[in-house]
């Protein structure tokens, strides 16, 4: 007996250093990526916060100083001239992906460049989003730091992600969105879970960071939202249909604009001098300054009142292509919400369903539709609009993630399974 119970005392001894080793390592990993996440939390969080308070104020002069808004086609070639001596390189959003899957690298001048040229992009009226310097600036930001650290290859990646994250909640105020969003947007059907708990801790940081920095979280209040009923469930699968189609406009739309840009326009200093002209002679001609920015002011009345102009998202998509494609900087993120909220609004008032439920989910929906991403679609929802219309958001996402295809805004994104079966296909998207 007693021979027995020496003989098992080795192996036991062996596993028991096994697990000890174990936790160690996974406790060890643990500190350091909560280490990593609070530092870069901060840090992004404070770039962020900084950055966003600077557009809320060149915003505010440009809405109250119109004349502002004939500056475009300076703004535009200073942009030019900056990328064209300091970032050749520079490949925007796309390269940010590239550098999670190990294809390209991020250089820590594109935070700089990205801040720059998305303020005089906003101080001179271009229609331009503010999420794509966020997502530029963070994986900036957190590539670098992953550089300082001595980090290996693959942590490098998860770095990247955590520096999204937290610019993505710093600037928008939605941590749950952000902390998945860097996860879901690199590559569509599966997630880099590995980033979870970097990304959610950076994401909260960065978000309060913002908060004690004066900068508010993104909110609306949506009114009217009826009980869900077969009927009004269907009106929303309509609404969710028709998003998926403008997300597939709007995607080819830009990709249409850069072919003329790049066939007609080759120089890029003409490009964005033509390209402005345009623009300020489009606006003139609509009388109205609220294609300008972001168009968080027509989202805001497209969900609190129910209320658009029947060709709000069509001037808004025409605008952000032009704007986008001849060379500002900004993102397109923010001018889908808008063009979303405002078809989905005008949707509304067609089919006899709440306007304004129908803006909220109109706008998650072409969010899905051109960024393939319908987890951090349906956590946006819930965020900037409450639970209250959850079942219309989750119908809104699910139908137009299946009915968009594999268009989307970034050509650096891969589909890695199918929408459609489970089947490995590792293709990009449609851009």
């Amino acid at each position: 007996m007693n021979n027995t119970q020496d003989k098992k005392k080795p192996e036991e001894i062996h596993n028991l250093h096994y697990y000890i080793d174990h936790i160690r390592y996974d406790m060890t990993n643990l500190i350091k990526w909560l280490v990593l996440a609070v530092l870069t939390g901060l840090s992004v969080g404070f770039i962020s916060s900084l950055f966003a308070r600077v557009l809320k104020f060149v915003t505010s002069y440009r809405t109250e100083q119109f004349w502002v808004f004939f500056l475009l086609p300076v703004a535009g070639l200073i942009i030019v001239f900056l990328y064209q001596k300091f970032g050749q390189e520079d490949g925007g959003t796309n390269q940010v992906l590239s550098t999670i899957r190990s294809q390209d690298d991020v250089p820590f001048r594109s935070a700089p460049l990205i801040f720059v040229s998305t303020i005089l992009t906003h101080f001179a009226g271009g229609s331009a989003g503010r999420e794509g310097a966020a997502i530029q600036l963070g994986g900036s930001i957190g590539n670098q730091l992953g550089s300082w650290f001595h980090l290996d290859e693959e942590d490098h990646h998860v770095m990247v992600m955590c520096g999204m994250s937290a610019a993505f909640s710093a600037v928008f105020g939605t941590p749950m969105a952000a902390a998945v969003f860097s996860m879901e947007v690199v590559s569509v059907g599966i997630m880099y879970y590995a980033a979870l708990v970097p990304c959610v801790i950076a994401s909260i940081i960065a978000s309060k960071f913002a908060a004690g920095f004066g900068i508010n979280p993104e909110s609306f209040h949506v009114v009217n939202i009826p009980e869900l009923t077969i009927e009004t469930g269907l009106k929303m699968v309509l609404v969710a249909v028709a998003c998926a189609a403008i997300s597939i406009i709007f995607c080819m739309a830009l990709q249409g604009v850069s072919k003329l840009y790049a066939k007609f326009l080759k120089n890029p200093y003409i490009r964005i001098v033509a390209a402005s002209a345009i623009i300020i002679v489009i606006t003139l001609f609509l009388r109205t300054s609220d294609y300008m920015g972001a168009g968080n002011n027509l989202i805001e009345l497209a969900v609190e009142n129910g209320q658009a102009r029947p060709l709000d998202f069509f001037w808004k998509l025409v605008l952000t292509a032009l704007t986008m494609r001849a060379g500002f900087r900004g993102g397109e993120i923010v001018p889908s919400f808008c063009i979303g909220a405002t078809f989905g609004c005008i949707m509304g008032h067609l089919i006899g369903l709440s306007p304004s439920i129908c803006a909220a989910a109109g706008m998650a929906a072409l969010f899905c539709g051109v960024t393939n991403c319908p987890i951090t679609s349906i956590l946006i929802a819930f965020e900037l609009f409450g639970f209250r219309g959850a079942s219309y958001y989750l119908i809104a996402v699910s139908i137009s993630y299946a009915v968009s295809g594999y268009y989307g805004l970034y050509k650096d994104q891969t589909i890695v399974y199918s929408k459609y079966k489970a089947k490995y296909i590792n293709r990009h998207t449609r851009f």
